[in-house]
């Protein structure tokens, strides 16, 4: 298969800072994939590569193109959600519909008023009047009315409620997502898209540390719940990560058969909140967990 996204060696350097430390990419169609890593760890300055709105290291390929020299191009086939939407604020709803109609070849303004139907944005509306959570879905109706092959969320629902929250995730895997699309997520409410990424990339301090598909990482990761008398036996097996809840010790673990981990304890799947914590820590933050 194919790679939409194709990075090798991909570096960017602010004076003595490594943003992005030589990572390679490869994210075939179809996906959704999620990138998580802490402030500062250079998800932004990936992101701005693979939209063609930053200077970069290496090679880098977007649905076939360069994104630096062939950027025009590379945007017919891709949009992109912002944590905050930039929509004029002194705009009216139907006049934005007009003018993504007119600058966007593959929109689909039936598509666009089939969606808005759904929610309380009315046509005459000025963006001004509209709250933060209308003015996601408005945003989000006008890219999903656009035939791309590529969406690019960054941080697409910081600062709304669970409920826009939901609804957000909801519309984007029932009325937009097919295999013939990629999306690809950053945020830090890693618990809401857990269940619709098929791909996780762990990212710190420029460098990839984890890039793996959910089904793999399901095989890979086990956590483990154990009694204090069973810890220095499970600890043995070289855990990833130690912490405790209500008096147990829970272990994570890369690879071990779970065999082994049954005959210690309670053994279940890590969820992604976990194992980002347990990869992200550092050896300080493991001593004051034990």
């Amino acid at each position: 298969m194919s790679s939409i996204i194709k990075a090798r060696s991909l570096s960017r350097h602010y004076g003595k800072t490594r943003a992005l430390d030589g990572i390679d990419l490869d994210i075939p169609q179809g996906r959704i994939v999620g990138i998580i890593g802490p402030n500062g760890a250079g998800k932004t300055t990936a992101l701005k590569a693979i939209l063609g709105l930053g200077h970069y290291q290496g090679e880098l390929s977007v649905l076939g193109l360069d994104p630096s020299s062939q950027r025009d191009r590379l945007m017919k086939d891709v949009c992109f959600i912002a944590d905050v939407a930039v929509l004029p604020r002194w705009a009216r709803v139907d006049r934005l519909i007009d003018l993504t109609e007119q600058l966007h070849p593959n929109f689909s303004r039936e598509r666009c008023l089939k969606f808005l139907a759904e929610t309380r944005i009315q046509p005459k509306s000025r963006v001004r009047s509209l709250s933060k959570g209308m003015i996601v879905q408005l945003h989000l109706a006008l890219v999903m009315a656009i035939d791309a092959r590529l969406l690019v969320l960054d941080e697409p629902t910081l600062g709304l409620d669970i409920l826009f929250r939901k609804r957000f995730y909801s519309n984007l895997l029932n009325d937009y997502f097919d295999e013939g699309r990629t999306i690809i997520i950053t945020t830090h409410q890693v618990e809401e898209v857990e269940h619709i990424l098929t791909d996780l990339i762990f990212i710190k301090n420029g460098q990839l540390i984890l890039n793996s598909s959910m089904e793999a990482i399901h095989q890979r990761y086990t956590e483990l719940m154990v009694k204090p008398d069973q810890v220095e036996a499970a600890r043995t097996l070289g855990p990833l990560n130690e912490r405790q809840m209500f008096g147990r010790h829970i272990l994570l673990f890369d690879g071990v058969p779970m065999e082994q981990l049954q005959a210690l304890g309670e053994t279940h799947q890590p969820s992604v909140a976990d194992l980002f914590v347990a990869m992200m820590s550092d050896d300080k933050d493991q001593e004051l967990a034990a």
